[in-house]
C-alpha cells in the first residue's frame, strides 16, 4: 500500500483529499503545517501532497528535504509563474484549488507508477532548465505583468499568445479598471514590435477640438496658435504600436481619419494636403458597446468592423474567484515595498472581505484599497475595516444572484436595502438557496442561478461544509 503525506492548513480541504486517497486504497498521513511536515520522515511516503502557502513557509520547501519523494504541489493562488517555479524547484506535478477529484487521483496513480529517478545535480538543473521546452512555452505564453488563473483568464492567455505575433488589428473589451492597457502591453511586448514604441493615447483625457491634432499632427499654421509643425502620436507609434483606449469616446471626424490609417496605413495632418505613410500595429479599448453605438448612429460601423478584427474580453474582478485573492497579496507586497514599509499580511476576515466583496471598480478599487490599508495599518496586520470597502449584503451580492434567488426559491430579498434582512449575509442566501435546490439543479445551473461560476460554488461548499449529494 502507498503511503501518501497530505500537508495542507485548511482542515475542511486536507481531510477532504484524506477521505478521497483513502477510498483509493492509499494510506494517508496529514500534516497543517510545514513544521508538522519536517517531523515526519519524509523518505518513508511514496508521494507527498502539499499547499504551496502554509503557516511557517512555502510547500516547495519540501523538495529539498525530501530528495527521493516525489511532490505533488497545489494552491489557490494558483498562477503560471508559480508553477513553472514550483517545476523548477523538482514539483513532479502541480494542481490549481478547487481541483476535480477525479483529476487528483489521475495525478496520484501516475506518480506512483513512476519509476523513481535520482535527483538531479545543481548543474544538471541548471542545463535542464535551459533546454526545458516545456517551461519555456508556459513562461512564453504569459503574460506580462498580468496575474490570474481563473479560466476566462487562461482562455485570454491563449488569445494572447496567439494574435501577439500578427499584426491583426485587436479590439479589447472590459469594465473600467479590468487591466486594458496591461493586455495592450502584453499583446506589444510578445510582438515582433516589441523593441518599438508603444504609444497610449486615452481618447477620453484629450479635449475633443484638440484630439485629431494630438493623434494626428498639425503643419505650422494650421490653427491659431499652431507656431510650429508638430508630428501627432500615430506618427509617433511608426514601426510600433498604437494603444487607443477608450476609443468609444473618439468623435465622428477622428473616426474617418483612424479608418483611413487602417485601411491605407497613411495619415495626413491637420492643414496639410500631403499624406504621410506610416507602418502601425492598432490596438483599441473600450467599455463601451461599440456595435450598440454603431447601430445609433454613434459609432462609425465600418471602423467598428475594420476595429473588431480579434476581440478579447477581460472579465470583471467579481467573476475571477480565487484571483482576487492572489492579485490583493500581490498589491500588498508591492505597497510595502514603495512605501518602505514592513512585510504585512491580511487577517481572515480580510480575506474573506476580499473574496466576497464585488469590486464594481474591479482591479483599480482593489489596489487603492490595498494601498490604503497600508498606509493606515498600526502593525504587520491588515484588518477589514482598513479595506474601506461596503460589506453590507447588498453592497457585494450580486444583482444576479438576488434576482436568482427570488425567482428560484421565492427568497424574500429586495432589490434595495431593507431593514427586515439587515443582518443576513451571503452565507445565509447561498446555503439556502444551494440546499433547497441541489437535488433537481446541476453544479453548472446552481452556479449560473447564482451568478458564480463553478469554482466559486465549489469552494463555498468547502467553507460552509455543504458535501455535494452524489447521483443516486
Amino acid at each position: 500500500m502507498s503511503r501518501i503525506l497530505v500537508v495542507e492548513d485548511e482542515a475542511i480541504i486536507r481531510q477532504s483529499i484524506r477521505r478521497l486517497l483513502q477510498r483509493h486504497g492509499y494510506e494517508i498521513t496529514e500534516a497543517d503545517s510545514l513544521d508538522a511536515a519536517r517531523q515526519q520522515d519524509l523518505d518513508s511516503f511514496n508521494l507527498i501532497i502539499t499547499d504551496l502557502r502554509l503557516p511557517g513557509g512555502q510547500g516547495t520547501e519540501l523538495i529539498a528535504l525530501a530528495s527521493r519523494t516525489p511532490v505533488l504541489v497545489m494552491t489557490s493562488y494558483a498562477s503560471l509563474r508559480s508553477a513553472v517555479d514550483a517545476m523548477k524547484l523538482g514539483a513532479v506535478e502541480y494542481i490549481a484549488k478547487p481541483f476535480d477529484h477525479e483529476e487528483l487521483v489521475q495525478a496520484v496513480k501516475t506518480i506512483l507508477a513512476r519509476k523513481p529517478e535520482p535527483a538531479p545535480t545543481s548543474s544538471a538543473t541548471a542545463e535542464s532548465n535551459d533546454d526545458d521546452d516545456t517551461n519555456e512555452a508556459v513562461i512564453n505564453s504569459g503574460h506580462n505583468g498580468i496575474i490570474g488563473s481563473c479560466d476566462a483568464m487562461l482562455a485570454l492567455y491563449k488569445k494572447i499568445s496567439k494574435v501577439a505575433p500578427t499584426d491583426a488589428t485587436v479590439l479589447i473589451h472590459g469594465e473600467s479598471g479590468t487591466g486594458k492597457e496591461l493586455v495592450a502591453k502584453a499583446l506589444h511586448l510578445q510582438s515582433r514590435r516589441a523593441s518599438a514604441q508603444l504609444i497610449s493615447v486615452n481618447c477620453a483625457a484629450i479635449p475633443e477640438t484638440l484630439l485629431e491634432s494630438e493623434l494626428f499632427g498639425h503643419e505650422k499654421g494650421a490653427f491659431t496658435g499652431a507656431a510650429a509643425q508638430r508630428q501627432g502620436l500615430v506618427e509617433a507609434a511608426d514601426g510600433g504600436t498604437l494603444f487607443l483606449d477608450e476609443i468609444g469616446e473618439l468623435p465622428l471626424e477622428a473616426q474617418a481619419r483612424l479608418l483611413r490609417v487602417l485601411q491605407e496605413g497613411e495619415i495626413r495632418r491637420v492643414g496639410s494636403v500631403q499624406s504621410l505613410k506610416v507602418d502601425v500595429r492598432l490596438i483599441a479599448a473600450t467599455h463601451r458597446n461599440l456595435r450598440e453605438m454603431a447601430s445609433r448612429g454613434e459609432f462609425r460601423e465600418d471602423l467598428y468592423y475594420r476595429l473588431n478584427v480579434v476581440e478579447l474580453r477581460l472579465p470583471a474582478l467579481r467573476d475571477r474567484g480565487d484571483d482576487v485573492l492572489e492579485l490583493a497579496e500581490f498589491m500588498l507586497r508591492r505597497s510595502c515595498e514603495k512605501m518602505a514599509q514592513a512585510s504585512m499580511k491580511f487577517d481572515a476576515a480580510a480575506m474573506q472581505a476580499i473574496r466576497q466583496y464585488q469590486w464594481p471598480g474591479n482591479v483599480r478599487e482593489l489596489e487603492n484599497a490595498v494601498e490604503r490599508a497600508v498606509i493606515l495599518a498600526d502593525g504587520n496586520r491588515i484588518s477589514a475595516d482598513l479595506l474601506g470597502i461596503d460589506l453590507s449584503p447588498d453592497r457585494y451580492i450580486s444583482q444576479a444572484m438576488r434576482e436568482n434567488l427570488v425567482e428560484n426559491n421565492n427568497v424574500a430579498v429586495e432589490r434595495e436595502p431593507a431593514a427586515d434582512h439587515g443582518d443576513l449575509s451571503l452565507d445565509d442566501y447561498f446555503m439556502h438557496f444551494v440546499l433547497e435546490n441541489e437535488s433537481k439543479m446541476t453544479e453548472t445551473d446552481l452556479a449560473r442561478k447564482l451568478g458564480i461560476s463553478r469554482k466559486s460554488l465549489w469552494e463555498r461548499r468547502q467553507r460552509l461544509g455543504i458535501p455535494r449529494k452524489k447521483a443516486k
